[in-house]
């Protein structure tokens, strides 16, 4: 399923690159604006899920038993300060350019899109400050 889903991405995507050689101010170059767009947000949604997507066991080896307990969290490592502190600072380059560029209202806009960045970025430094040695 996954080889599947990145060779029609990569089709899609494909699509979507040729649908631009036809965008025009006509009604089929209208047309083909919406077929490109619309290939090319499958394709890459499809590309994605095809590199992300974990591989299920096809056929179990073991009869199933009762569940385990549950698993103690997983140690936070250096990585999430630095995922989490990279996030922050990228936030902070971002909304400084488009500040100066685009002025107070478009970094307010930018702020709201990026507030789940900058809300995940700060738990995984959170989470590492306060983690356990």
């Amino acid at each position: 399923m996954r080889w599947f889903a990145l060779v029609a991405g990569v089709a899609l995507v494909a699509l979507a690159a040729g649908g631009v050689t036809r965008v025009a101010d006509t009604r089929e170059g209208l047309i083909a604006e919406i077929v490109t767009l619309l290939a090319a947000l499958v394709g890459i949604s499809l590309l994605i899920y095809g590199l992300t997507a974990r591989r299920r066991p096809s056929s179990p080896s073991k009869p199933p038993q009762a569940l385990p307990g549950p698993s103690p969290p997983r140690p936070r490592t250096r990585r999430d300060l630095l995922l989490g502190a990279a996030g922050v600072v990228l936030a902070v380059i971002l909304l400084v350019g488009l500040a100066i560029s685009g002025g107070p209202v478009w970094a307010g806009f930018g702020l709201a899109l990026m507030l789940p960045m900058i809300a995940g970025s700060v738990y995984l430094c959170l989470r590492f400050l306060r983690s356990a040695p």
